[in-house]
């Protein structure tokens, strides 16, 4: 045990030093509090009902009604207990507060990459803080993008399992790999997965090509192999979560359109235009050595500083404190730090002034075939990046690559480059203590990527306008609206424009100098170090904290202190108003509310009270985004209202700010029997129909589903017939009917097909597809009772082979534990 402790004894302090500065970082969690994310806000008040019944029940739901009229809780919140990956990330944010966990794994799997690459440990220590701390890594966690981060944290131990597999460590590789990617999927951010995909790839493709050609294609095929039944395991593993996401992938707006009618609507997929939506400008790229070369964030935080130039241009123009026409002018014109490409940012992608330093050294001295790779994967990925800024490559991709128009926000690729470009700066140190190079050679060579990298940021601070404009693309239109503002006025709106462009100008000024800075003292360390005038441990640690320095700086602009709270506010966060309390009094066990008050199809705050016609979700069903595109864009359809049971409607008086609430006494209920069909020969004319109709006397139904009727049999009901609701559960409702003859029942529930079954009298019956979105059945005569049970194939038989996924994986890494066992005791020997 002694001798195991001496052998990893550095190891172990350097995860210590993790934890430390995770707990430094972070230091609010220690007095209770916690992060208060807005995209996790959200998501609380999006499971509220799931959570509400899986504390009553003792599991969550596979279905909620608690946004836009029900959908799937697949992506929302869904218990999988056979799949060993859940409990393993259970496991981790049950022992390490959030956001801790995040980041130390972050640093762990890095520095096991790093471990991997055969780095120095205080050098893989410095690789492993700059990647984890790289701005975009902590920008997510601070929106609240809990599975994106998650997904992130573990592409490095990925990437290090594969290359272990490669050199010949099959069983340790490719156990690793299956448990990595196994706990990579169930962080269910696929768009990551994705990406990460894309880079692998690339790389095994590069390695295969140079097995062929030096002859050695059985060691890797072996190795290949080995990934490959990783790649099986872990599949299995996440059976149950990729199998429902597959499934209702094809039915969400990610899926085929249904309409045809609308030629903005997309046939398959995400539109361009939403998908590019947030596109890396070109020239935004340079942030990743001077972080607010572009502004920062979409923020006016030094706009509103009484140095700022804006601040006094408008000073005067008010006679008094200009803060309120700042924030007036940020809203309604723009006015703000950012001026790029995206409608918005949260901040820049930063990666570091040292480590671009060294990356561009690195492409300087690393002679491995893994510097093509990694400039290969970077180039390729920031080309995707720029989105509709540079549509000729991202559009092949988006046209040809499967899958690939399923994603927005293309920008998000970049977090892929985080890694690569770490991997590159530390190889290059890693290899000039190799031998590989003159001290002469590697000075020289220093000094270029030196001159390059502080040269280009010395430039930007000495004549930054002489390279960029600081202006936005809708700079002209800016100066017109202030013109107006001013009274026409065009010199006075002159002057308060170019205020804001000086103001623009001094924020990448400073920064632009900071990493000149940070450059220049790492410069003077490699110097030192390969002249021989330092020790090397001494250069990597101080190298390390310096990297340490640079990025704890500027994330702590976009995460700390303040976006932390206490847990009984976080907890209280929504908080009730009159006019939901009086809507919770209502007895009746199911109806839907439409909130008018807040943006109602992009915001979910009032799914924390009520089943909601709206809600947040960036993957709701097709068929609800159409229906909420055509009925409710441009004005409120009433009769879609009426048929999806919307009971009550929130509104607010614009000159008091008053709520109020009415009652929408012509709601349908949960279920009524209909007079007549009307039959739609496609889903644009259902859509078409649905404009304008009584959906308490007759059903629009697509002419797929007439055999599923019997017109001859069915009658109107009669005075006498009846159907209610019952009972409700998310996952199973029941109804009582009477009537004297077959009847044609609607029910004001989202149709589903993909797991909802009806039962009539515990007999499974058919049903269909009604008004476009609902669901509808044809009913026998006499008294009887529906029940509607979801119970999705893809979940119930996907965690049956997740089970045996997870025993596969156990034992995997078991042999593998045993195999390396043994090599150490045959090495001992």
């Amino acid at each position: 045990m002694n001798t195991w402790f001496k052998r990893n004894g550095t190891h172990l302090a350097i995860v210590a030093f993790f934890i430390i500065i995770c707990f430094a970082y972070f230091s609010p969690v220690l007095s209770g509090k916690g992060p208060a994310q807005s995209d996790v806000l959200q998501a609380k008040a999006m499971q509220k009902e799931i959570m509400d019944y899986k504390e009553k029940d003792g599991k969550g739901p596979l279905w909620t009604n608690q946004m836009f009229g029900g959908m799937p809780a697949y992506q929302i919140w869904v218990q999988y207990p056979m799949n060993i990956a859940s409990h393993g990330i259970n496991f981790i944010k049950t022992v390490l507060p959030d956001p801790v966990d995040v980041v130390l794994l972050y640093l762990l799997g890095a520095y096991l990459l790093f471990c991997t690459l055969k780095v120095n440990p205080f050098l893989a220590a410095a690789g492993a803080i700059a990647f984890a701390f790289t701005s975009y890594n902590f920008i997510i966690i601070a929106a609240g993008h809990s599975n994106k981060a998650l997904a992130i944290a573990f592409c490095a131990p990925i990437l290090a399992s594969v290359i272990l597999s490669i050199r010949g460590r099959y069983w340790l590789g490719g156990s690793l790999f299956a448990l990595f990617m196994a706990l990579e999927i169930r962080a269910n951010h696929i768009q990551m997965t994705y990406y990460l995909a894309i880079a692998l790839l690339i790389f095994v493709g590069i390695e295969l090509y140079h097995a062929i050609k030096e002859k050695r294609i059985a060691v890797i095929g072996k190795g290949l192999g080995y990934l490959a039944a990783g790649a099986v395991v872990a599949l299995m593993v996440n059976a149950g979560t990729l199998w429902t996401t597959y499934e209702y992938g094809a039915e969400s707006n990610r899926g085929k359109s249904n309409l045809t009618t609308d030629r903005a609507e997309e046939k398959n997929g995400l539109s361009k235009e939403y998908a590019y939506g947030w596109s890396q400008g070109v020239g935004e790229s340079f942030t990743f050595l001077i972080p607010n070369l572009y502004g920062g964030a979409t923020s006016i935080d030094e706009l509103v500083k009484p140095e700022s130039h804006l601040y006094k241009a408008l000073a005067e123009v008010t006679g008094g404190d200009p803060t309120p026409a700042i924030q007036q002018l940020a809203g309604q014109l723009g006015m703000q730090q950012y001026w790029g490409e995206k409608p918005g940012t949260s901040g820049p992608y930063y990666f570091g002034a040292i480590i671009c330093f060294l990356f561009v050294f690195g492409l300087l001295v690393v002679k491995s075939r893994i510097k093509w790779w990694i400039l290969g994967t970077t180039i390729l990925f920031m080309l995707l990046s720029f989105g509709r800024n540079f549509p000729l490559v991202s559009d092949i991709f988006f046209d040809y690559f499967p899958l690939y128009n399923k994603f927005r926000a293309v920008e998000s690729i970049l977090a892929i480059v985080g890694l690569m470009v770490p991997i590159l700066a530390f190889l290059a140190l890693r290899d000039t203590q190799e031998g590989k190079w003159e001290q002469k050679v590697l000075v020289k060579k220093l000094s270029i990527a030196a001159a390059i990298t502080g040269g280009f940021a010395l430039l930007v601070a000495i004549m930054p306008t002489a390279l960029f404009s600081f202006t936005s693309a809708t700079h002209p239109q800016i100066l017109d609206a202030l013109t107006q503002i001013m009274q026409n006025n065009r010199g006075m709106a002159q002057n308060i424009a170019n205020a804001l462009v000086s103001d623009r100008v001094d924020i990448a000024r400073a920064d632009a100098l900071r990493s000149v800075l940070f450059i220049a003292l790492a410069y003077g360390l490699l110097w030192a170090l390969f002249t021989k005038k330092m020790n090397m441990q001494f250069v990597y640690v101080v190298l390390g904290i310096l990297v340490l320095i640079d990025m704890w700086q500027v994330d702590r602009r976009y995460l700390n202190k303040d976006n932390f709270a206490s847990k009984i506010d976080l907890q209280n966060h929504f908080q009730p108003r009159d006019v939901d309390t009086f809507i919770l009094a209502d007895k009746d066990p199911n109806f839907r509310v439409m909130d008018l008050t807040i943006s109602t199809f992009s915001d979910a705050s009032a799914s924390q009270f009520h089943k909601t016609v709206g809600g947040y979700h960036a993957a709701k069903l097709k068929r609800y985004q159409e229906l909420i595109d055509k009925q409710f864009s441009k004005s409120v359809n009433q009769d879609v209202l009426d048929m999806l049971n919307t009971k009550y409607i929130i509104t607010q008086d614009r000159q008091t700010g008053s709520y109020k609430m009415s009652r929408n006494n012509t709601a349908a209920g949960n279920a009524w029997f209909v007079q007549k069909v009307e039959f739609a020969k496609d889903a644009d004319e259902e859509m078409k129909a649905i404009n304008s109709f009584d959906p308490k006397r007759e059903a629009i139904v697509d002419q797929q589903y007439k055999g599923m009727i019997d017109l001859k049999r069915v009658g109107a009901g009669g005075p006498t017939a009846m159907i209610k609701l019952d009972s409700y559960h998310p996952d199973h409702l029941v109804y009582s009917y009477s009537s004297p003859n077959d009847v044609i029942a609607v029910f004001s529930e989202i149709y589903y097909d993909k797991g909802w079954n009806m039962y009539v009298d515990k007999v499974k019956k058919p049903y269909f597809r009604a008004d476009y979105v609902l669901r509808a059945a044809q009913l026998e005569a006499g008294n009887h009772t529906v029940e509607f049970k979801f119970e999705p194939t893809s979940y119930y038989m996907g965690e049956k082979v997740s089970a045996a996924g997870s025993l596969l994986l156990i034992a995997f890494l078991g042999f593998a534990v045993y195999t390396e066992k043994r090599k150490g005791k045959v090495s001992a020997a």
